[in-house]
């Protein structure tokens, strides 16, 4: 089990590492962390899906005009059906 300093520090470049937008250098003491960290792995793997689901999603799904304006009415958002 790693210090959850490691754990905080891991945390704070979550989105960079999974846009792949880190150094070589941390990328690698970032992938060190995770091989000894089971709760920070889950974490990444978690956020990995999550993003693959979205971009799927948002790819392939148009909500369906009913449920927009059912959706857009509760929020009181009415005026922006328009658009």
């Amino acid at each position: 089990m790693t210090p959850h300093h490691d754990c905080r520090k891991l945390l704070t470049s979550l989105s960079e590492y999974i846009d792949g937008n880190l150094d070589q250098a941390l990328c690698a003491e970032i992938e060190r962390h995770l091989a000894n960290c089971d709760n920070c792995h889950i974490v990444i793997n978690t956020l990995k899906k999550t993003v693959e689901l979205y971009q799927t999603a948002s790819e392939t799904t148009q909500l369906p005009s009913d449920v927009r304006r059912r959706l857009f009415h509760r929020l009181n958002l009415e005026e922006y059906l328009e658009a």
